[in-house]
């Protein structure tokens, strides 16, 4: 790897633990080890904190691996520097004591702890996209008030209660961050209204542009302003030969049924980012390539995020410096196995990134 010059740009960069049966050597092809369990899935963010990444993302799914907030509360007291960036499922949890689990949280990491919110159907439950993004709103400005500290008294479409703040509120008397995504029209006023960090799936960077314009706007109408993020898969090896290399192998064994299967199995199968995951395959190469170096082979066999960086340390540095002009502030990055690619990109990539937690007391 040649000299790469330092950034100024700050940005913040996390790793993902496998809390939801995703990790894999060939994906799509489960492996004992690499299954979602207390070990295996400590091991993941004890690598993260070691290696320097500054966040750690905790995933939720209704029926796979991990219950996420007892995960957290168990692996916080491991943890000196590592901030954690916890998802919820909106709904499944009553709004108070929702609130009350996140502050004691908040209170054991000393602030280190941030939420991200998930706008999902309640198991057994459909609901559309509209309404549901509705109950989600005022899911968030609920949580917000009460870990703030303040009161809440509100006669909702879908809350209907007067109930004071938890003793314990968020640490330093503030909410943590909500960290929100969504594609549709409905997700992006939600995100507009009440999110700190947008973030975003992988995406051309002309897409990229237009969306994050887009949210700048809408935040504007609001009132607010947006901080920005991006979820992406990572596959760095030290020639561009060996990284390509390195994807086929990952999908070498996946058979379509299995991908297929994967996909299905999330409770978000038909939201509209999701949906933009699928286009982005049906327009990519034959190698699966729908822009420079960003490959999107991963997205056969997940219901979410769909596509990875994959190259040198130069080209995947260079990526993501393009992702910051555009106004990224913050990377959500995971690979597979994903113990194994956090060492190489904490190696590889972190280095060469100017990078610092999002503090909510900015």
């Amino acid at each position: 790897m040649q000299p790469f010059p330092e950034s100024t740009a700050s940005c913040e960069v996390s790793w993902f633990s496998a809390l939801c049966d995703d990790d894999y050597e060939f994906l799509g092809v489960p492996q004992t080890a690499l299954q979602s369990s207390w070990e295996h899935c400590r091991d993941i963010v004890l690598s993260a904190e070691t290696g320097g990444f500054d966040r750690i993302l905790l995933p939720s799914g209704y029926s796979l691996g991990l219950d996420t907030i007892a995960f957290a509360g168990g692996v916080a007291p491991m943890l000196r520097r590592l901030k954690l960036l916890t998802a919820i499922r909106c709904g499944e949890v009553w709004p108070p004591q929702q609130a009350r689990q996140i502050a004691t949280l908040d209170q054991m990491t000393e602030g280190r702890l941030d939420i991200n919110i998930i706008s999902s159907d309640l198991p057994g439950e459909t609901l559309e996209s509209a309404p549901r993004y509705r109950r989600t709103l005022e899911y968030m400005h609920i949580l917000r008030a009460l870990l703030n500290g303040q009161p809440v008294d509100i006669r909702g479409e879908f809350y209907n209660l007067s109930v004071p703040p938890p003793r314990l509120g968020g640490y330093g008397g503030k909410s943590p961050l909500f960290y929100f995504g969504g594609l549709s029209e409905a997700a992006r006023e939600t995100a507009a209204a009440a999110a700190d960090v947008y973030l975003m799936w992988p995406d051309t960077l002309d897409r990229v542009r237009s969306i994050v314009n887009d949210m700048r706007a809408r935040a504007a109408r609001h009132g607010r302003t947006l901080r920005f993020g991006y979820r992406i898969h990572m596959i760095v090896r030290d020639t561009e030969a060996e990284s390509r290399a390195a994807a086929s192998r990952l999908v070498s064994r996946l058979d379509a049924s299995a991908g297929a299967s994967i996909r299905s199995r999330s409770l978000d199968t038909a939201t509209a980012g999701v949906i933009r995951q699928g286009e982005l395959r049906d327009k990519a190469d034959s190698e699966g390539y729908v822009e420079d170096i960003l490959w999107t082979g991963v997205g056969r066999a997940r219901s979410g995020c769909g596509a990875a960086l994959v190259g040198t340390p130069d080209q995947i540095i260079a990526k993501l410096r393009a992702y910051q002009d555009l106004g990224m502030g913050a990377f959500i990055l995971s690979g597979y196995p994903h113990q194994s690619e956090c060492d190489l990109v904490a190696r590889h990539v972190l280095p060469h990134l100017n990078h610092a937690p999002l503090s909510r007391f900015n």
